[in-house]
């Protein structure tokens, strides 16, 4: 055999063990290649992970917050002993949002807490005693320092006179307390506690500084003209004390939802719901339509939202109510399931149609808080149905939702 034979014998042989040891080196590529890229992966998951807890604790130690304006709340020295300052930027860059701010006085700053978070009203219970009204949930939480004028009056009269400046270039008193909307209104849903008829008069001359400059919203000869400040009266207020100036009052009245219910039917110039929607079985049940006012007085007895002072034959209108408000929890009933059923859905729809027919803006008390799932899908589902004002605790929950 020749020496070149000998040569080509031993390249073929090369050959033929070079392509059977390719598969092997393949083979020990793609097995380094999984395993460190499964582990470059992990270690990129990991530092993404990282770099989002990071930017979590973030938000919560430098988030802009009510305490970071108002931290110096109260303390000698900042001109907040008298519980009524207020910093001229706060409301510059806050968007006013229909929510209404439940129990607003159990806040660490009251109605300052609302307003920088957007709500366009605002509660306060008032007790009177000795001749004044002092603000809080029960009698054990009242104090001498803690009243109407000081938490409530008294801070509104200041920032509408910092938002209503007497210069060369302003001289009017129509803007509110928005600085981005000047013409919303802050209702002041004030929450009668203690006897009506013999506390409803004091409310309305504590409400004084605010009426003399002229931004109280206010019923004349039957028009209503809506001002900075729009006063409503809950709780134990009576209606028939509240009404008896027929020509001109400057407070409107918390009306009973429960009474204004109305199957589709009855509500012309409304929009139909979808025609996928399942029959309404209160349409079809004559009964479940009467729900009567009942009788009452606020001479003899203090009935609660709604239902003081007045009788069968009262009539709630725009020209002596302002919300139309009951009981989610006692009109509606219990969510069982996580979500609202037909017949839930219904009792709420026929109740925005009756309110919205007599010109009254819609409110239910009472919502579910906890899980946040529940209380999240029960906003979604009053918002999209037309409920005209969110009854809310949770300030920094309700600016995120999408209204």
């Amino acid at each position: 055999m020749t020496v070149r034979e000998r040569q080509k014998q031993s390249l073929d042989k090369e050959g033929l063990l070079g392509r059977g040891k390719r598969p092997r080196r393949r083979k020990g590529s793609w097995y380094n290649c999984c395993v460190f890229g499964g582990i470059s992966g992990l270690c990129i998951l990991a530092l993404l992970l990282t770099l989002n807890l990071l930017l979590v604790l973030g938000t919560f130690i430098w988030a802009s917050d009510i305490d970071t304006y108002l931290q110096n709340w109260g303390k000698p020295g900042s001109g907040t002993e008298g519980l009524s300052w207020y910093p001229t930027d706060f409301t510059r860059d806050v968007l006013p949002i229909p929510c209404h701010s439940h129990n607003d006085y159990w806040r660490r700053v009251p109605l300052f807490s609302a307003l920088r978070a957007g709500c366009i009203s605002v509660e306060s219970d008032v007790w009177l005693f000795d001749n004044e009204l002092y603000v809080g949930h029960n009698t054990a939480s009242l104090q001498r320092n803690r009243t109407f004028q000081s938490l409530y009056v008294n801070p509104i009269v200041q920032i509408l006179e910092q938002q209503n400046p007497q210069t060369e270039f302003y001289n009017g008193s129509d803007h509110g307390v928005f600085d981005v909307d000047p013409g919303q209104t802050l209702t002041l849903l004030i929450d009668v506690k203690t006897g009506g008829a013999e506390t409803w008069p004091w409310v309305l001359k504590q409400l004084e500084p605010l009426r003399e400059r002229g931004w109280l919203s206010y019923v004349e000869e039957g028009k209503v003209h809506i001002r900075p400040v729009t006063v409503v009266g809950t709780g134990n207020t009576p209606f028939d004390v509240l009404t008896a100036n027929s020509t001109y009052r400057d407070a409107f009245f918390d009306a009973p939802l429960e009474t204004m219910w109305e199957p589709r039917h009855n509500s012309p110039g409304t929009p139909n719901w979808p025609s996928d929607s399942p029959s309404d079985s209160l349409d079809a049940d004559p009964s479940e339509d009467e729900n009567p006012n009942p009788p009452s007085s606020s001479e003899s007895q203090d009935l609660g939202q709604g239902l003081t002072g007045t009788t069968p034959d009262s009539q709630f209108t725009p020209q002596n109510s302002y919300y139309a408000s009951v009981s989610f929890g006692s009109s509606v009933g219990r969510i069982w399931r996580g979500r609202l059923t037909p017949r839930q859905l219904r009792i709420i729809r026929g109740q925005i149609r009756g309110a919205h027919r007599r010109g009254l803006k819609v409110r239910y008390w009472d919502l579910p808080a906890w899980p946040l799932g529940l209380r999240n899908h029960v906003w979604d589902v009053l918002v999209r149905e037309g409920v005209d004002i969110l009854n809310v605790d949770d300030l920094r929950g309700v600016g995120k939702i999408a209204w």
